[in-house]
């Protein structure tokens, strides 16, 4: 782990652009009111503790009277002033605590939709979630780090925040207090004044500094922590998401194994958790208790020499508790704030992790855009381990033009598709594409949304672009006469249909979408041959002006194309029609 100042560069730059955003204004006027909720909270705890001194003053003379006016509206206080009801003071209390916490929670819920909506775009733009898959070394689970992160950081960052200003101000607050009661003491012919601050401030330190050398261990525990987890849960929505494979392989047994070792990971890693934070409560829980009672051992004297009231003792013992409590606010924070440094490091990892991708948008071949002929020049192209795949290529595909690619698998067919669609970093040379609004790939792998089948249909368009006459001539036309009733259903939709069936679903998804240049990786492949001719004609017949590009291998597939295009021996080669 790093050293605390570049920690805390770190900490400010993850903080500074929320108040320095387009919501600055509302974010800072909702932050001084519920920082000024928490200054007057000091403020009655403050006023509290001069209650108490003439409220225990009222027991100790048996005073009726000044007692029950104590407890209800309020009465004379131990300098003779008027001090307000128990009753008064605590109403206002709850109310001032009620709303302190409100305000904040509701800071807390608009600074993490902005960090979300932030890390979202910086993710998913410029598709730096893509060039973090082909290399993620250097960050895990972006998707943890977007939804648990993000919480953890903003939560901490606010609570452990305004708790450090309130200790601040409660310290400055009661000082002045203990100073008054405390008095001096002689040590060694030396008059100390105010000795019990001292005693405070010293008492306070070492149990920081202790806690620091107890629980520093902490700080990498829980950074660990986070990862493990993350993983953990990954594991578990993996095999959600691939149940018929684990079921058809007979995984079962290979799928506990892992399962039971990426759990075994993380208790032991919340063993070590576990071990630390006993110590670090051994410590802390009894720097507690000592500090309850410490006061009072040491204000005793001055009482049992009728130097000091009951009333004194118990303000004095409460002052002091809050002077030892907020220098202390390390010591009874330590755990949180470990917590909090690890939720830093991770969110700065990843700002760095996505920095790192985007840059690497200006490596592999160059992709322009421009309506015209599609075409590659001096492509190279390659493996993330070196292995070239593609060396010196040219091609031209003109608008309109159908064109079959094939080649022997692992040759780099659907490498050269990512390379055109500007995903691939790997390789050198110059494409230039048509503009992305008209163009559609289509994987083998049908991608499915989440949500309704209207949505599956329309994806990536918005579903409200299309009326429910488009959509329906779209499923039928591809052969999914049985789902036109279920368009506003909202399922599975990778588990309840087939292979097949997800690869009709993405064919109508190109008859709605109608590109003006659709690429299809053996988008196909899982139909029978029949279905799959049939599909090809009511593309071409659907889209006559439309350029298909295709990954195939059956021969019906080459008659509903003009060219065909052979990736062979890491060249790209015309070869004779079909």
């Amino acid at each position: 782990m790093r050293r605390l100042g570049p920690f805390l560069h770190d900490a400010w730059a993850l903080t500074r652009p929320y108040w320095n955003s387009e919501e600055r204004w509302r974010a800072r006027l909702l932050l001084g009111v519920v920082v000024a909720l928490n200054l007057l909270l000091v403020f009655m705890n403050v006023v509290l503790t001069y209650w108490q001194n003439a409220f225990y003053n009222t027991l100790q003379e048996k005073d009726w009277s000044a007692f029950i006016n104590l407890l209800l509206l309020g009465g004379r206080g131990a300098d003779g002033g008027f001090m307000p009801g128990f009753s008064v003071v605590a109403a206002a209390y709850i109310v001032v605590a009620v709303y302190a916490l409100y305000l904040q929670q509701a800071l807390q819920i608009r600074w993490r939709r902005w960090l979300t909506e932030r890390y979202l775009g910086a993710w998913l733009g410029n598709r730096a979630y893509y060039r973090l898959s082909l290399a993620d070394g250097a960050t895990d689970n972006p998707d943890q780090r977007i939804a648990e992160d993000t919480r953890l950081f903003v939560d901490d960052t606010l609570t452990l925040g305004l708790g450090l200003i309130k200790s601040v101000v409660t310290f400055f607050s009661f000082i002045f207090v203990l100073w008054g009661l405390s008095g001096p003491l002689d040590v060694l012919g030396v008059n100390i004044p105010g000795y019990l601050v001292w005693v405070a401030i010293i008492y306070s330190l070492l149990g920081t500094w202790l806690a620091h050398l107890i629980g520093r261990r902490l700080i990498g525990l829980n950074f660990i922590k986070q990862r493990v987890e993350a993983d953990f849960r990954f594991a578990l929505v993996r095999l959600r998401e691939n149940v018929e494979g684990v079921a058809l392989h007979g995984g079962e047994p290979d799928e506990h194994r892992g399962l039971t070792g990426r759990f075994k990971t993380l208790m032991e890693n919340w063993w070590a958790i576990m071990v630390t934070t006993k110590h670090l409560t051994f410590f802390t829980a009894g720097f507690s208790q000592v500090a309850s009672i410490f006061p009072i051992i040491v204000a005793a004297p001055a009482y049992f020499a009728g130097k000091m009231q009951l009333g004194g003792l118990i303000q004095t013992s409460t002052a002091f508790g809050q002077v030892q409590g907020s220098l202390s606010w390390v010591v009874d924070h330590y755990q949180d704030l470990s917590e909090w440094r690890a939720s830093v490091e991770r969110l700065t990892g990843f700002e760095r992790a996505i920095a790192t991708a985007v840059a690497s948008g200006d490596s592999g071949p160059r992709v322009y855009r421009h309506d015209g002929a599609l075409t590659v020049q001096n492509l190279d192209l390659s493996l993330p381990g070196g292995r070239a795949l593609l060396g010196n290529a040219s091609a031209s595909i003109l608008p309109g033009e159908s064109v079959l690619l094939t080649g022997a698998s692992g040759s780099g067919k659907s490498t050269l598709f990512r390379a055109l669609a500007g995903l691939w970093p790997f390789g050198s040379g110059t494409i230039h594409m048509p503009p992305e609004e008209q163009i559609l790939f289509l994987p083998q792998r049908a991608y499915m949304p989440l949500g309704s089948l209207r949505r599956a249909v329309s994806y990536p368009r918005d579903a409200s672009d299309f009326s429910d006459a488009e959509i329906v001539a779209a499923l039928k036309a591809a052969g999914l006469e049985r789902l036109v009733s279920r368009l506003d259903d909202e399922a599975a939709w990778e588990r309840q249909l087939s292979g097949g069936e997800q690869q009709r679903l993405a064919i109508a998804r190109a008859l709605l979408l109608r590109p003006l240049w659709l690429f299809l990786d053996e988008a196909t492949a899982s139909l029978d041959p029949a279905a799959e001719e049939e599909l090809y004609a009511k593309l071409k017949e659907a889209l006559p002006g439309s350029s298909i590009i295709s990954i195939a291998h059956r021969p019906a597939v080459a008659q509903f194309h003009d060219r065909h295009l052979l990736m062979k021996d890491g060249g790209l080669q015309e070869a004779p029609a079909a």
